[in-house]
């Protein structure tokens, strides 16, 4: 991504600081301060440092998972993408989750990843991520939320589980 750089004097910034705002928030411009022909700061808007997901559905989830006394930990990867994880497990073994939410979610449907699984593990995408019915197929943004995705990711664990031991993948509508 290739960004261009404004030069933005201390004084112009002070004079107008809401203005400046505006521009980098609104319009996505981004600003290298200077004071006294020195670079001092960077000016940028969030979504270069964060997730581009309303706040408000963020703690709309993070109420969900509450309320439903899901244990979970927030972080945002190397793409900017806010990450759910959840310690689950399934057969005695300890399986990481993690339920990545894209740019553009609720809109885009998550991705969910689990780890360690056997590299072998049928109903995965090339990425990795679990190829779950419910999430990647019949994702809806006003009807399914973060707990929606992980409660089709612990049957899915159940399939897995199943079929470690039995060599089969129990078929069926997941969720």
């Amino acid at each position: 991504m290739k960004v261009d750089f404004k030069s933005l004097k201390m004084m112009e910034l002070r004079s107008s600081p809401g203005e400046v705002l505006d521009r980098v928030a609104r319009d996505g411009e981004v600003f290298v301060v200077e004071r006294n022909g020195q670079p001092k700061a960077c000016l940028v808007p969030v979504s270069f440092l964060l997730p581009d997901i309303p706040p408000e559905r963020i703690a709309k989830e993070l109420k969900s998972l509450e309320a439903k006394g899901m244990n979970y930990k927030l972080s945002i990867n190397d793409a900017k993408e806010l990450e759910v994880s959840s310690l689950e497990q399934t057969a005695g073994e300890d399986i990481v989750v993690s339920i990545v939410l894209p740019h553009g979610y609720p809109d885009a449907a998550p991705r969910i990843y689990a780890t360690p699984v056997a590299p072998d593990a049928p109903h995965r995408w090339a990425d990795g991520s679990l190829s779950i019915f419910g999430v990647t197929a019949a994702w809806n943004a006003k009807a399914h939320d973060v707990a929606y995705a992980l409660n089709l990711t612990r049957d899915w664990l159940k399939r897995y589980a199943k079929w470690r031991k039995g060599g089969a993948w129990q078929e069926g509508v997941e969720g």
